[in-house]
């Protein structure tokens, strides 16, 4: 991907995994702020709102579903470019 803005980075990758999430059923929402990064808004079954939000590691693009402060066992990010990271945040979501 030859972007040079990374909020624009951000978005595109976003909307790729909304669009992943949709064909599994998830609904889904993204959220351009005017003053920040951009975010996908989806509902776990539950009925808690999860924010996933995409950001630049030294390897590569992830995508991260739960703050980075929170205390927890399970992984809370993956590859944007992973070929299953729908499925994984999905799963994650449900659980």
């Amino acid at each position: 991907m030859d972007v040079r803005d990374p909020q624009q980075v951000q978005y595109i990758h976003l909307v790729r995994l909304g669009w992943d999430l949709r064909v599994l059923g998830v609904a889904t929402s993204v959220v351009v702020p005017v003053g920040g990064a951009p975010v996908l808004e989806i509902m776990s079954p539950t009925g808690v709102r999860v924010r996933i939000q995409v950001t630049r590691r030294a390897c590569g693009w992830v995508f991260v579903w739960r703050p980075w402060w929170s205390v927890t066992w399970r992984r809370d990010w993956i590859w944007a470019e992973a070929d299953n990271a729908a499925d994984m945040i999905a799963s994650a979501v449900a659980a």
